[in-house]
This record gives structure tokens, sequence and C-alpha cells, in this order.
């Protein structure tokens, strides 16, 4: 999936919405790190703020959890 440039929808929302999938269809595991920041804004052609703003969209559906110093990971149960 990619970044749709034309789309209304906001690039961090897509961008949440791209990790949800790959969490959902297996790609990235419970228990894992997500990619890092840096991986994120080259794979995905988006700002290092897009990157942040997603993770904090995903942390608040309770889809990933972010340990200081240890980085953002997969949550075990989905909602």
């Amino acid at each position: 999936m990619t970044i749709d440039e034309m789309s209304p929808v906001p690039f961090y929302v897509q961008l949440a919405d791209i990790l949800a999938a790959q969490i959902a269809d297996g790609t990235l595991k419970p228990r894992t790190p997500i990619p890092s920041e840096a991986h994120l804004q080259q794979t995905y052609g988006v700002s290092r703020g897009t990157v942040r703003a997603a993770v904090k969209l995903m942390r608040e559906r309770g889809q990933v959890l972010t340990f200081p110093g240890r980085g953002t990971w997969v949550a075990e149960k989905q909602p």
C-alpha cells in the first residue's frame, strides 16, 4: 500500500491505516517492534511529523504501545 497524495484523508491517517492492515494480515506480529521512524519516512515518503502523528493515532486506537528508550511495539491484543 502507498500514501495517496490526492486523497482527502490526511497522510498520518493513511499511514496508520497501512500499518494497521499490516498488523491485521500478520506482517507485523504482536509483541514485535514496528519499523523505525526513519524507515517509515523513507518507505512512504512522508515527514517525521507525519510518522509521529500516525504512531500517536495507533496508540490511541490501542494498536501499539510505546516504551521510552525501547521503541514502539505492536500490542498483544488488538481492539
